[in-house]
């Protein structure tokens, strides 16, 4: 009997002085959409107030603590502990991907290195990110979109989310879209939703419609009113920019002489 493919293994490295344990909930549940947290480590000072608030949900999803006091000012211990691990682990060959959980930039020579490899890195860190590291990862998840408040929100709106969190208007997402359809050439300018959503991640790392208040990149699209929308009946959905309005042929501004 055939054994079932197995999903990615991952492994889950989060630097707690830079991230909140609000997110951890939702952190999971997200990396849970890609593959399987197979390590899941964090690292951090946990007699300090800071990290101290991850003590609370360590059991719950099974993370293993790496103890590291700040002996001296101004050097983090944490950071190079993760990074030893994280190397320590790609060479072991045995992960399909690296989740690296920190809003720090200092990570992105190690994301850039595991990617050389060949093996997939997904960060996720807070808006304030540097773009350096974002664009790094293979993905990146903004973590403001993993907070509780965040998903209630989305449920108690339905597909909109109310702006109590720092939102992006819809119409911020045009340029991105245009340019990936720009990229997909047809001839008549239709493409199929999901190749851009594709080409959407391959061409920013950090896009996701959650961003803008949407859980799903349609409603996102529709939102914009800047696209076409077509749903062909047992096909898959397809868009396209909307074609420009007629430029009206400007009145001269000279009077008409009396006869």
């Amino acid at each position: 009997m055939p054994s079932e493919a197995r999903s990615p293994r991952l492994a889950v490295l989060i630097d707690a002085d830079n991230a909140s344990a609000k997110i951890a909930d939702g952190l999971f549940e997200e990396i849970a959409k890609i593959g399987e947290a197979s390590v899941r480590r964090i690292y951090g000072d946990f007699s300090s107030a800071r990290s101290k608030a991850w003590a609370d949900v360590l059991s719950r999803h099974a993370i293993i603590p790496q103890q590291q006091f700040a002996y001296t000012t101004g050097k983090n211990a944490s950071d190079i502990t993760l990074v030893i691990d994280a190397m320590d682990l790609l060479h072991s060959g045995r992960f399909d991907g690296f989740c690296l959980v920190s809003s720090d930039s200092d990570f992105t020579r190690l994301a850039a290195r595991i990617r050389e490899q060949g093996i997939d890195v997904f960060g996720f860190g807070e808006q304030k990110t540097p773009e350096s590291f974002r664009q790094a990862c293979r993905r990146f998840v903004y973590t403001e979109n993993l907070l509780p408040t965040a998903a209630a929100n989305m449920e108690d709106a339905g597909d909109a989310v109310p702006a109590t969190r720092s939102l992006q208007p819809p119409s911020a997402a045009i340029p991105v879209i245009s340019k990936v359809i720009s990229q997909m050439e047809t001839e008549d300018g239709w493409v199929r939703l999901g190749a851009v959503g594709t080409q959407l991640a391959n061409l920013a790392s950090d896009f996701d419609p959650r961003t803008f208040g949407f859980r799903k990149l349609s409603d996102l699209i529709r939102k914009t009113n800047a696209f076409e929308i077509d749903h062909p009946e047992g096909g898959a959905v397809r868009i396209r920019e909307k074609p420009s309005p007629a430029v009206r042929p400007r009145r001269s501004r000279r009077a008409a002489r009396p006869s």
